[in-house]
């Protein structure tokens, strides 16, 4: 029979199927810990049944992407998570989600949360910097401002929602799904970041499609994009790149930069040059070493 991974605990996963549309608890065949691969939340397997409860997991089959942290597959769609107030938001921290979005070739899509505790102007603020690059929403998931778009963004997709911790994902996901799926945590002490509650990945159905839960992805680990590949994962630096007058530039310091050009007339939003130039330089420092 063929499933979908819900979660995955204590080497156990809980695999909802097709034709019964049930959920069986499973062991994975030893074969995969003898050729070193893992079954993640959101993979679709092959099981089959041992009891009337229980199963063995056979099989996965070929996945559309994989992310390593959290251990997620089959993600049809990035949801970044930005707060505007308690966090602030935090270009550079936003730019590396996008970044990892855009190398495990993801939909994306930004949500800016908390509308409600700032101006239009400020929210106007940071959604000038990303539109033209990736679909941008401002929502609040406390007095649902915004959601029902989300929701018809969501619809018919298998989404994650990623973002530093504190920004609202449990919030918008309870919103979202029209129930309360987790325990949300409090904000609270002097940071007043968010306590994220979630331990485990765990993917819910939803009238639209699924949503994962996860314990929070990682912004993104620089060794995982070669140098040469940064700039194509900055969609407004890759449509420029073939046309610098050389075909390694890095659009640092070389002359005749088309991406210079553009980042000095402001063409490319200051910060976002910043942020790729960072990167880079991070990128290089790892191959150092």
């Amino acid at each position: 029979m063929q499933g979908t991974i819900l979660r995955g605990v204590g080497g156990f996963y809980y695999v909802r199927t097709e034709e019964e549309e049930k959920v069986w608890q499973c062991r994975a065949r030893g074969i995969f810990r003898k050729d070193g691969e893992v079954p993640c939340v959101g993979d679709r397997v092959i099981v089959e049944p041992l009891d009337e409860e229980e199963a063995v997991l056979n099989e996965i089959l070929p996945r559309k992407n994989r992310f390593i942290r959290p251990p997620v597959a089959n993600v049809d769609l990035l949801v970044i998570v930005a707060a505007l107030r308690d966090p602030s938001p935090n270009l550079p921290s936003i730019d590396r989600f996008l970044v990892m979005a855009e190398k495990h070739r993801t939909e994306i899509l930004l949500c800016l949360n908390k509308t409600d505790l700032v101006t239009e102007q400020e929210t106007e603020r940071v959604a000038d910097v990303y539109r033209g690059l990736y679909p941008v929403f401002p929502v609040s998931g406390c007095t649902g401002r915004g959601t029902e778009a989300l929701r018809k963004a969501l619809w018919g997709k298998s989404s994650a929602l990623a973002g530093p911790s504190g920004v609202g994902k449990s919030t918008l996901l309870n919103a979202l799904a029209g129930e309360a799926l987790m325990e949300t945590g409090a904000i609270g002490g002097k940071s007043r970041r968010g306590k994220h509650t979630t331990r485990h990945a765990e993917l819910f159905r939803w009238e639209g499609g699924l949503l994962f839960d996860t314990p929070g992805f990682t912004s993104f680990d620089v060794l995982e994009a070669e140098e040469e590949e940064l700039q194509f994962l900055y969609p407004e630096i890759g449509a420029l790149a073939g046309r610098c007058r050389f075909d390694n530039c890095r659009h640092v310091k070389e002359p005749d930069c088309r991406v210079r050009e553009a980042a000095a007339a402001g063409e490319i939003h200051p910060s976002r040059y910043e942020s790729y130039l960072t990167l880079l330089k991070e990128i290089q420092e790892k191959r150092k070493y």
